[in-house]
């Protein structure tokens, strides 16, 4: 078995002298322990060394990316056919590069854990196994290649252009600070001499001109300003000059302030210089992004993610909110709503929208802003003229429209077409054929015959408990009646002269009939009213019983909750008393403490000062033994000396 080492020097095959051993990858480190053991497992076949640096850069960028590099590929076709290892195998760390050689050299690659143990060992004894190269040297080698790799990684990465956006927009918006500090600053100081100025001028560039050209107020009317200012805004400025109330100031004064000026336009003017640059960075790197968010926005959520990749790969929930992390959390922590938007707000598209519409169009914009960086970063080919990022804007652009449109915030309302009320000039007429007077009716009955009256009273009498529509349907039947007697009456008078005593008869008794049945019905009928109401008032009576009954166990229940509380009140009062009387219990427990301790420290006083007494005492006893001592003594050697 042939193993492949990449070393920073160069490329190293080696020959597995048996291949038993990967068998057991656990004791295979005891093969690597010294370097004798070392040259019995393994054996150095070939070794190609680096030629330069930059060879050395792009062989270790090869395998960093799982690519065969031309290198190694010419070494690995000499050192195999050339010898007779054509049909052993080979062992390589990255599986990526194993296969990259299998497909493209036919050659039987194994990559799994033992060949990473059999690794481990073989660079443990380097040194000894290649003695071409000293350890040292490869130490250096390495440090070297990882110095140039680094800074080839750095040269061609493609972060590293987001970095200057990133630093663009930082910078215009620490310029856009300095700029209203310094205008703020020249407004208040140059107000003092012309104060009526500033509500003229609004334009912090045009004002800082305006200081620089004119200088003092009183050479208004000698300067031309209109390259500066337009014709009206010239001729104000000119008129308030003449009757301003401002303070005179020195030369010196107007020195100092021309500089701050001078500082203002040379500012506004690197802005403008910057702000083209950061269009030009934007439209070559995110274009799509650019056209759909803008360029000050689509820089600042590049700032905010961190790079164009990292903001691709973060959902459009995110993008929504990128800028109102603070509010975000304030929001979830308090349990109110969570923000709607963050530095998309600032977009032009959703600026357009109503209040109502603006979170709606706030997300369909995060979701086709986060597509649209997905494009810019991740696609094969750049999309300079920004087709998708313009398609995404027409359609969110529709979008508004509709929304607009439907809710009426600020599109076309949908009116209801309503014909207007015209009132109509003009009297009315009295139709006086319509008009009937007292004497035509009773004419008119006395005109009918007996029993056409008669039978609609009696008819009248029999429609009083039936319906309205029963009782149209008679009218008309009285109708049709007094239609026919009128015929019959007009027809042959002697016939009905005659037969009028036995007809007046029947009629009598048909009229008594008639009028007792329909007595009989209207009993029946007042019966049947009185049974409802009846039964409508027991229905009301249970109903009022019934409602009681609910008021009065509301009540209860009212009564029983009010008795549950003040039992509760109770209860939380008895255990307040428990705890304050606890609390006073163990004050005084402390108290107590605090008094022993007290009289115990007073005791140790006592007894300290009892010793220290004491002490002093036998000190000075010894003192004074010792002082005797030494009189006698020099007594005695008085009196030895006056015997003597």
């Amino acid at each position: 078995m042939l193993v492949l080492f990449e070393t920073a020097a160069g490329y190293a095959l080696f020959k597995l002298l048996d291949d038993g051993k990967l068998a057991n990858p656990e004791k295979l480190w005891q093969d690597f322990d010294t370097p004798e053991s070392a040259n019995e497992a393994v054996k150095l076949k070939a070794f190609q060394k680096f030629e330069n640096m930059s060879d050395a850069v792009s062989s270790v960028t090869a395998l960093l990316e799982g690519k065969l590099s031309k290198d190694l590929k010419r070494f690995l076709k000499e050192s195999i056919d050339s010898t007779s290892l054509k049909g052993d195998q080979l062992a390589v760390a990255d599986q990526k590069l194993g296969a990259e050689i299998s497909k493209k050299l036919g050659i039987k690659v194994i990559s799994d854990s033992t060949v990473l143990d059999l690794y481990r060992g073989i660079r443990q004894q380097l040194s000894a196994l290649i003695s071409d190269v000293d350890s040292r040297n490869i130490s250096s080698m390495a440090l070297g290649l990882s110095h140039s790799l680094s800074r080839y990684k750095l040269k061609f990465s493609t972060d590293k252009v987001d970095t200057m956006i990133i630093q663009a927009i930082g910078l215009l918006d620490d310029l856009d600070k300095e700029l209203n500090t310094y205008s703020m600053r020249v407004k208040e100081w140059y107000g003092w001499h012309f104060p009526e100025m500033g509500r003229i001028v609004n334009d912090n560039l045009t004002f800082a001109k305006v200081i620089k050209k004119l200088g003092v107020r009183s050479n208004s009317q000698n300067t031309d300003l209109s390259e500066i200012l337009p014709s009206d805004i010239e001729k104000d400025l000119k008129e308030a000059a003449e009757i301003s109330m401002g303070t005179e100031i020195a030369e010196d004064d107007i020195l100092n302030i021309t500089f701050a000026c001078d500082q203002v336009i040379s500012l506004s003017e690197y802005r403008t210089e910057l702000y083209q640059y950061l269009q030009n960075r934007m439209s070559a790197i995110a274009p799509n992004l650019s056209t759909l968010v803008g360029d000050l926005v689509g820089a600042r959520l590049i700032a905010r993610a961190g790079s164009l990749i990292s903001l691709s790969k973060q959902p459009a929930s995110t993008v929504q909110i990128l800028g109102a992390e603070k509010a975000l959390f304030r929001a979830l922590k308090t349990k109110h709503n969570t923000p709607k938007y963050g530095l998309i707000y600032h977009a032009s598209l959703v600026g357009q929208a109503g209040a109502k519409n603006k979170g709606k169009i706030a997300r369909v914009l995060a979701g086709k802003a986060s597509l649209a960086a997905r494009i810019d970063a991740l696609g094969e080919e750049k999309d300079i003229t920004a087709e998708v990022g313009r398609a995404y804007r027409s359609k969110i652009e529709s979008r508004i429209r509709h929304l607009e449109g439907r809710f009426g915030n600020t599109g076309p309302k949908s009116q209801k077409k309503t014909e207007k009320f015209e009132f109509q000039k003009g009297t009315a007429s009295y139709n006086t054929s319509a008009d009937v007077t007292n004497m035509e009716v009773d004419e008119a009955k006395e005109s009918k015959p007996i029993e056409a009256i008669e039978t609609t009273k009696i008819e009248s009498d029999q429609a009083l408990p039936s319906s309205s529509g029963g009782q149209k349907r008679k009218a008309k039947e009285i109708e049709s009646k007094e239609d026919e007697s009128e015929s019959e009456s007009g027809s042959d008078t002697t016939s009905s002269s005659e037969a009028k005593p036995s007809q007046k008869k029947r009629k009598q008794d048909e009229e008594l009939e008639t009028k007792s049945k329909g007595k009989e019905k209207a009993e029946e009928s007042k019966e049947t009213l009185s049974k409802k109401s009846k039964a409508i008032k027991e229905e009301k009576k249970e109903s009022k019983k019934v409602k009681q009954l609910k008021e009065e166990k509301v009540k209860e229940e009212k009564v029983k909750e009010e008795k549950v509380k003040e039992g509760k009140a109770k209860e939380g009062k008895a255990k307040e008393e428990k705890v304050k009387e606890e609390k006073v219990k163990e004050e005084k427990v402390k108290e107590e403490k605090v008094k022993e301790e007290k009289v115990k420290e007073g005791k140790k006083e006592k007894k300290e000062k009892q010793a220290k007494t004491s002490k002093e005492g036998k000190k000075d006893e010894q003192k004074s033994s010792k002082k005797e001592k030494s009189t006698d003594k020099k007594k005695s050697k008085k009196g030895g000396s006056s015997k003597d």
